[in-house]
């Protein structure tokens, strides 16, 4: 049996993370023949097309019409959108301490330090606020 990548499929999500990205870059709302053309024609437009329409339902999507059709533009930045996979995946785990403990283990030192200062920012945020 073929596996996916044999018969020139994406694996599940790489599609709509492709699609994410041609929104971001865009300079304005993109019809899915625009985001088609971004992708270099592959793959086809009904498919460009319902990927986009389930992006507006997932709610990283605006849509609205434009002519007889529809334009989209992205309704969530790369960074709220790879920080809600991040939480997604973390809630499908039962051992999120491990989970947690392990990503932390194998961030590079300048991550770390990220990590570290954005922590102890939130934390001193949290202190800030008033009840």
């Amino acid at each position: 049996m073929a596996s996916s990548d044999e018969r020139g499929r994406r694996p599940a999500g790489m599609l709509e993370d492709a699609v994410l990205a041609a929104l971001w870059d865009g300079a304005r709302p993109m019809s899915p023949a625009d985001v088609q053309a971004v992708l270099d024609g592959s793959p086809a437009y009904t498919t460009v097309m319902t990927t986009l329409a389930r992006l507006a339902r997932k709610g990283f999507a605006t849509r609205w019409r434009e002519g007889r059709g529809f334009v989209y533009s992205a309704s969530v930045d790369e960074a709220g959108h790879t920080a809600a996979a991040m939480h997604e995946l973390l809630g499908r785990r039962s051992d999120r301490a491990a989970v947690l403990a392990r990503f932390v283990s194998e961030l590079a030192p300048g991550d770390e330090a990220l990590l570290h200062r954005l922590l102890r920012d939130a934390a001193t945020d949290v202190g800030d606020e008033t009840p």
